[in-house]
């Protein structure tokens, strides 16, 4: 009689693990708690090859929910010639996205960034400014990722103001890795139901 029961329940509870753990596997990229990193890379030269300049990028997210990310990014940007000194020059900022379509493949994001340009060639300075893009995924944790960023300059709150018609459009193309992906709470019901069905089953 007692076997009955605990097998009686567990089938009652087969039809919700199996749910959940669909919902779980339609999903592509990050969940709550997901972390992620993005590189880029630019370069330039003139026909002889006697001056050019080169440019990485990358990036820490944090997934506050799978739409909300924020976190940081870093710039290093290199330029040299025959004829001059070599220069670098770098920028750091905090970002803040929302994408949607959060369980398909194609992603599409807004969001707003702030941060401190500084090097060799630049005044320090504060910029920052609205951005939109999109990340495809190739697979559950690698994305493609291209970028708008609107940046404006500023050195207080009034030449913020003053300054965001005169800024400028800078573009990045990627690649992303999503890690450490934490399962969401409904995930992990869905699973510890199906371990209990699967326990009920061989009693």
């Amino acid at each position: 009689m007692k076997r009955l029961l605990i097998a009686t329940a567990f089938l009652v509870m087969a039809p919700f693990a199996a749910q959940a753990q669909s919902a779980s596997d339609d999903i592509v990229g990050p969940r709550e708690g997901s972390q992620e990193i993005t590189l880029s890379g630019t370069g330039s030269n003139n026909n002889d090859f006697d001056s050019g300049n080169f440019g990485i990028s990358g990036s820490y997210g944090y997934y506050f929910s799978p739409a909300f990310e924020g976190g940081l990014r870093q710039s290093v940007n290199w330029a040299g010639a025959d004829n001059s000194d070599d220069s670098v020059n770098g920028s750091t900022r905090l970002f803040a996205d929302y994408h949607f379509n959060t369980t398909g493949k194609f992603k599409p994001f807004v969001g707003v960034s702030l941060g401190l340009t500084y090097g060799d060639n630049v005044a320090d300075t504060g910029f920052g400014g609205p951005e939109i893009g999109f990340k495809y995924y190739v697979n559950s944790t690698t994305f493609l990722l291209v970028q708008t960023e609107y940046q404006f300059y500023f050195d207080d709150g009034d030449s913020a103001s003053d300054n965001f018609d005169d800024g400028a459009f800078a573009h990045t193309v990627g690649l992303g890795f999503i890690f450490s992906s934490r399962r969401s709470r409904k995930e992990k019901a869905g699973t510890c139901a199906g371990l209990f069905y699967a326990r009920a089953s061989a009693l």
